[in-house]
């Protein structure tokens, strides 16, 4: 090999070297929009209906304070109001007279007088889950209504199934729930039959966390 050709050689080498190289593909393409719509969800997701109404229910759990007006329509009509101050204070005021309930002892007055009653216990829980939903989670079936209001306050309308049926009712219970923006409660309607009667319940919330709600015994 000539001084000539090897020299021609190292030129050849050398501009190999110097000249640019090709940009390396990319180590992976691009995902598709639609997988990166799906991841994103997966992270975020969307609350269903039934993961409202279940968020609304344990929020509604734990408040420390709200007023609820009980309003039945039907065979045996009636309206009660209900103060609440946790985590066992109840003020009722029904027809009969304003009773006030501290743990498992009712204050029952009538004609001006109060006399201290025994309750079995958990005898008013019912008020603060009025139709199991917080024990039926499991079995409950929700549909998303639309937007509604109650009394000109926005709210989500639910119709809310529960697959285990009432004692003497022919067929899962169902209800309808309307859940506030800030994911309260405002009201609950349910509707069934009595003693062969039909029947419809209306509970309205109000007032959650209000510090001026007291309950104190009777003097």
């Amino acid at each position: 090999m000539t001084l000539r050709s090897i020299a021609l050689g190292c030129l050849v080498l050398a501009v190999a070297a110097c000249k640019p190289s090709t940009p390396a593909e990319p180590a992976t393409a691009a995902a598709p929009a639609n997988v990166v719509a799906d991841t994103a969800a997966a992270l975020n997701p969307l609350p269903s209906p039934e993961d409202e109404v279940k968020a609304s229910m344990d929020k509604f759990l734990k408040a420390k304070s709200f007023h609820a007006v009980m309003t039945m329509e039907g065979a045996r009509g009636m309206t009660n109001e209900m103060d609440f101050v946790a985590p066992d204070r109840y003020r009722m005021k029904m027809p009969v007279g304003t009773q006030v309930i501290i743990g498992d002892t009712m204050y029952m007055q009538a004609d001006g007088r109060s006399m201290k009653v025994p309750l079995p216990k958990g005898t008013l829980s019912q008020w603060r889950d009025p139709l199991k939903i917080e024990e039926n989670k499991a079995g409950l079936s929700v549909e998303a209504l639309g937007s509604d209001s109650v009394e000109g306050q926005a709210a989500k309308k639910y119709l809310v199934r529960n697959t285990q049926p009432e004692p003497g009712q022919p067929g899962p219970n169902e209800f309808t729930f309307w859940i506030a923006d800030d994911g309260l409660p405002l009201q609950l309607l349910h509707q069934g039959q009595a003693q062969g009667k039909p029947y419809s319940m209306t509970l309205r919330y109000s007032r959650f966390d209000d510090p001026t709600i007291t309950i104190d015994a009777p003097q």
